[in-house]
């Protein structure tokens, strides 16, 4: 049986705020899981979107600030493990290394289809730019899902017939689609369920993706109201587990020793003045 802790999409950008992956990175080394899963789009390379390519919000976005960015947001990650390692390598004590996969997004494969586009642009840029390998990853290509513990992991899943993700608001139907299994980031909402097999066995499904303080602008004011963390699957085996959800505002009141509404109104006044996430969060602290 394995612990493993699932990491949904975090979108670094150059302007985001990355103070909880600070907390993400000392929760992993408190409870030292086996298995460290990130669900890609950990770096949002906003400025290869053709989403918006040609609007005025595109306008002033960098490449290399976007690899910047997300260089720094990993090292943030990384760097309560690393010190953790450190300390315990003068002490000359056993070194806490667990398996870390990452399991590329659509938005690192912003990079892979500028190239693709553009022959020219090849060995000019790279997803070796984003350095998930250098900080110990096992980076996995887009859509090619990693399976541990009998649980299938990938950035999302598709329909093999189409080639277009899964979609729907009822997870019991994706579970029958999909028919394992699963844990997928990708979609900005948090669904889970199971579903009883006539051998016994249970599956499950899980979709994660977002872990991250800032808000979308493109979801509009309406849009930005899903449950954001990461999670812990305790005694993984042949598909099944203990689901354990760990919030932001969880993680912010055992680091910061505060609600994650009042961190990010006090740091962060902008993102909190136009966050109904947050300001609901305010509100039923004081209901």
């Amino acid at each position: 049986m394995k612990k493993i802790c699932v990491i949904p999409d975090l979108q670094i950008t150059p302007e985001c705020p990355t103070d909880h992956l600070s907390w993400i990175g000392r929760y992993i080394v408190e409870k030292k899981p086996d298995v460290v899963v990130q669900l890609g789009d950990f770096a949002d390379m906003a400025s290869l979107s053709s989403y918006d390519y040609g609007k005025r919000q595109h306008e002033g976005r960098r490449y290399m600030a976007d690899v910047g960015a997300a260089n720094m947001a990993m090292g943030r990650l990384m760097k309560p493990l690393d010190e953790y390692n450190a300390t315990r390598k003068e002490r000359k004590e056993k070194l806490y290394r667990p398996e870390k996969h990452l399991t590329l997004g659509n938005h690192e494969n912003r990079i892979q289809r500028a190239v693709d586009g553009d022959a020219k642009m090849e060995g000019a840029i790279g997803l070796d730019d984003l350095n998930y390998e250098a900080h110990g990853w096992a980076v996995h290509e887009y859509l090619k899902p990693v399976v541990i513990a009998g649980i299938s992991f990938c950035h999302y899943y598709y329909n093999p017939m189409s080639g277009r993700p899964y979609g729907g608001t009822s997870i019991d139907t994706r579970l029958k689609n999909i028919n394992f299994s699963f844990v997928q980031g990708h979609q900005q909402t948090y669904m889970v369920g199971t579903r009883s097999l006539n051998n016994g066995r249970r599956i499950r499904g899980l979709i994660c993706g977002a872990a991250y303080l800032h808000d979308e602008d493109y979801r509009g004011p309406q849009g930005n109201s899903e449950w954001r963390g990461v999670f812990m699957l305790h005694e993984a085996i042949d598909g099944d587990y203990g689901l354990m959800e760990v919030s932001l505002d969880y993680l912010c009141r055992r680091y910061e020793g505060m609600r994650l509404w009042k961190f990010v109104e006090g740091k962060y006044p902008e993102i909190y003045k136009n966050s109904l996430w947050m300001q609901r969060q305010a509100m039923q602290e004081v209901a």
